[in-house]
This record gives structure tokens, C-alpha cells and sequence, in this order.
């Protein structure tokens, strides 16, 4: 076998490093990784379409709210639980963070430290394309107490907070809101707060529970209402002993998922290991040829428009400013 491999990765986020990251890290426990502009693997992300100028295996990682898409790629990493044989594997984007591994830890400060805290915090960049359960809520408890706003958005600390954990850990709660409620998509922000033994208030993922403990942080889902939500918060915010038995609760009962590096090297190895035109699932005719075909004709002409139509925005500017 040969332990040298080719990959690749485009259409990730802005300051996604393709020379150092989680896959690049599991990859290199058993091989040897070369970035290459013609790669046999290819690691594709949601942010664009240049996946589709690549001939080559593909796999899709997903770290937002959708569902993979089985016409555009060959494999497929995401938060969805799904089965689709050897062809997806579950790997939610949380994993990947470095305070995850904390979680599997027991050591926790003293019953003091934990009581002895402000009341609530939130860090929140933008609302752009988020459910309004997010902001109603921030309303609707901070009619109780003040929620310390650290983010960008609703800020009311003085500006932006330089390190979320450590403004997070002053807190005994944390609004941990999902942007949207989608089966299994359930990010860091309920995460984050646990690492730093700060009790998440949680609403989004509906299957939240099949990653983390219930007894672990209040679950807004579960109310039949925002406010009756904000009355539980209430109640545990002046009952110390219900507060520090949910700080107390393991975060994660299948501590399994904590070596979710070791999985996902299987999972690749398994790609990897099979000769490169047996890896391939992708139909090269058919309808699915024509979908991605279309996809990238798409992709291509909006590009073109957009940069037409800087251009002469510009031109406009500059004929306007030169009188």
C-alpha cells in the first residue's frame, strides 16, 4: 500500500488552514499528506461551488445546516444521522474544537466558585438568517436579570469580548441558542459553555440529547413555552443545589464520541485503501452528470455577473467623483 496520498480542500470558510487541520492531523497519524492542486481526495466544504471543477474522489464535510448532498459527492461528513452504507460517517462540527476534549474531564471547582458567578452571558456575532426564538428569549430573561451580551450583536459589555470561553466562564448560565432547530444539527454553542463548567441554555437540535446528557443543561425544547423556560432558569438561579447537581452531571454519556479522531481515520482509511476507481460513487452520465453540470454553469455565470457588475459600479463611482 502506498502510504502517500494526494488531497485538496476548497469551498471551506474563510480561515479554514488546508495545511493544518483535523483532517490533515487524523490523515497524518497513518499517512503522508501532500497538498496538491491535482488531488486523488478531494475535501469539499458549503461555501461555493469550486468543488465541481475537480475530476476526483470527494468528500464533503459539513458544518452548517444541511443535509449532504449524495449527487455532488462521493462521501460525506456531517451532522445528520443518517446511514448511506461505507459512504457517510457523523462528525459534527463541535468535535473538532479544541475545549471538546475537556468534557470526558471530572475535576471541577469549588461549590463556591461555581454559585459565586455572574448571572447569565450570551455571544452572538450577527441574527442574519437565525429563528427569533434566539432574540425573544434574550428579551424575555433579561426581564429577570441582565444577560451580559459579549458579541457583536445586542452588546451591552462595551464592545466585543476577546476570548468567548473565558467571558463565558464568569457566568452561571449561557443563552446557547442554534441559529435554527434542525434534526441532529447541533454546533458548539452548548458545547463551549460545558467545557468551561457553565450551564448552557439550550434550544435547536430536537435529537440534542442523543449527543449530550439531559441532565446537563436546560433544555428549552422541552417547555411549553419561553416563559416557562425563563421560570426554570429562575428557580435554579436561587436554588444552589439543583444548580450545582446539573453543573455536576457528565456532559457526554457515550464517551466514545471523544475519540471521534480515531473514527474518522477509519472512516478515511476505508476510502483511501480501495483502488481509486472503486472509491468513486459519482455517476459520470446520466441526470446526476447533468445536475452537476448545471451547478457549475450556474456558478460560473453568477461569478461573471458579479464581477460585471462591480466593474461598473466602480466606473459609475469614478465618473461621479471626476465630475
Amino acid at each position: 500500500m502506498n502510504n502517500k496520498i494526494k488531497i485538496n480542500f476548497v469551498d471551506f470558510w474563510g480561515d479554514f488552514n488546508k495545511c493544518d487541520n483535523f483532517i490533515t492531523r487524523a490523515l497524518s497519524k497513518k499517512y503522508e499528506v501532500a497538498i496538491s492542486d491535482n488531488p486523488d481526495y478531494l475535501f469539499f466544504g458549503t461555501f461555493g461551488y469550486r468543488h465541481l471543477n475537480y475530476n476526483c474522489v470527494k468528500i464533503m464535510f459539513i458544518g452548517e445546516n444541511i443535509a449532504p448532498d449524495f449527487n455532488l459527492c462521493d462521501y460525506a461528513l456531517g451532522f445528520d444521522f443518517i446511514q448511506f452504507g461505507d459512504r457517510y460517517m457523523r462528525l459534527p462540527l463541535y468535535c473538532t474544537y479544541e475545549s471538546f476534549a475537556s468534557l470526558a474531564q471530572t475535576r471541577l471547582p469549588s461549590d463556591e466558585a461555581l454559585i459565586d458567578r455572574k448571572f447569565c452571558s450570551m455571544v452572538v456575532s450577527n441574527n442574519r438568517h437565525a429563528s427569533p426564538h434566539r432574540e425573544r428569549f434574550f428579551k424575555l430573561l433579561s426581564e429577570y436579570k441582565q444577560v451580559d451580551s459579549g458579541g457583536r450583536l445586542w452588546n451591552n459589555v462595551g464592545g466585543p469580548v476577546a476570548n468567548k470561553l473565558e467571558f463565558v466562564s464568569q457566568y452561571k448560565f449561557n443563552i446557547a441558542f442554534e441559529n435554527s432547530a434542525v434534526h441532529g444539527y447541533t454546533t458548539e454553542k452548548i458545547m463551549e459553555p460545558m467545557a468551561v463548567n457553565t450551564l448552557p441554555l439550550y434550544w435547536g437540535n430536537p435529537l440534542v440529547c442523543k449527543d449530550f446528557n439531559a441532565a446537563s443543561f436546560v433544555n428549552v425544547n422541552d417547555f411549553a413555552s419561553m416563559e416557562d423556560a425563563v421560570q426554570h432558569i429562575v428557580d435554579l438561579d436561587n436554588d444552589d443545589s439543583k444548580y450545582l447537581q446539573m453543573i455536576k452531571a457528565p456532559k457526554v454519556l457515550d464517551e466514545n464520541i471523544i475519540n471521534w479522531e480515531e473514527r474518522l481515520l477509519d472512516f478515511l482509511s476505508n476510502i483511501i485503501e480501495k483502488p481509486i476507481e472503486e472509491a468513486r460513487y459519482l455517476a459520470p452520465f446520466g441526470v446526476q452528470k447533468l445536475y452537476r453540470e448545471e451547478l457549475l454553469a450556474y456558478d460560473i455565470l453568477s461569478r461573471r455577473l458579479k464581477v460585471k457588475k462591480i466593474v461598473a459600479a466602480y466606473d459609475k463611482l469614478r465618473k461621479k467623483i471626476r465630475g
